[in-house]
C-alpha cells in the first residue's frame, strides 16, 4: 500500500509516517503542503491513498483536497486533522473524500483506519457521526450553506470564490440572498446568527 501524507506539522507529520511505516505492507512519502503533494503525485508511482491535513497550507477550504482528486487517479483522498468539525468532514465526504481521521486517534486504530479507507470503506469516528447535523428545515440553499460556511470561518468573498471556483461577484450575490433569506442587516450578524442556530 502506497500512502501519501501531506501535513505542515512537522513533528506530527514524522510520527505518523513513522507509524504507518512500521507495518510492513505500508510505504509512506510525505509532504508539508499542498504543492508538495501534487509534485509527488506528479513524478511517483500513483498512491493509494492520500491523507491531507485539513488545515494545511494550500487547502483553500476544500478547493485542496479537489485539486488533489483531480490528480489522484484511482487513489483515494483522506482528511486529516487535529479539531473536529462535523460541517467540514461531512462537506468533504459529500465531495469524494473517503474519510477523516483525526490526529489524537490511537496507533492501532489509526492504521485500522488507514486500512479500511485503502479497501474502499470510508471512515468516520462514531463520536463525530454522532455530531448533530444542519437542521432539515435550514432556509438556504446547498451552495448559499457552503458560502455561509465558509462566512462563518472568517473567509473574504475573494478567498470564498477561489475556495469554491466561482467569480466573486456571484458570491457577493450568494451573500446578498443570504442576508435577505436569513432576515441579517450584513455578514457579521449572519456569522452569529448561524453560530447561535448550530448550523457549523
Amino acid at each position: 500500500m502506497r500512502i501519501l501524507l501531506a501535513d505542515d506539522h512537522g513533528l506530527l507529520r514524522d510520527g505518523i509516517s513513522m507509524l504507518l511505516r512500521s507495518e510492513a505492507d505500508i510505504e509512506v512519502e510525505t509532504a508539508h503542503d499542498i504543492a508538495g503533494a501534487l509534485g509527488l503525485m506528479g513524478s511517483r508511482p500513483p498512491f493509494d491513498l492520500i491523507i491531507l491535513d485539513i488545515n494545511m497550507p494550500g487547502m483553500d477550504g476544500l478547493a485542496g483536497m479537489r485539486a488533489v482528486q483531480a490528480c489522484a487517479g484511482r487513489g483515494r483522498v483522506a482528511l486529516i486533522s487535529g479539531s473536529s468539525d462535523a460541517q467540514i468532514v461531512q462537506n468533504a465526504v459529500a465531495q469524494g473524500a473517503i474519510g477523516f481521521i483525526p490526529k489524537s486517534l490511537a496507533g492501532p486504530a489509526m492504521i485500522l483506519a488507514v486500512r479500511l479507507m485503502h479497501s474502499g470503506t470510508p471512515y468516520i469516528p462514531p463520536d463525530l457521526m454522532a455530531q448533530p447535523a444542519p437542521a432539515a428545515d435550514h432556509p438556504l440553499s446547498p451552495r448559499e450553506r457552503e458560502v455561509l460556511a465558509a462566512l462563518v470561518e472568517g473567509k473574504a468573498n475573494k478567498e470564498i470564490a477561489r475556495s469554491m471556483e466561482l467569480s466573486e461577484p456571484a458570491i457577493k450575490l450568494h451573500m446578498k440572498n443570504i442576508l435577505r433569506k436569513l432576515g441579517a442587516k450584513n455578514r457579521t450578524q449572519a456569522a452569529l446568527m448561524a453560530r447561535k442556530e448550530g448550523w457549523f
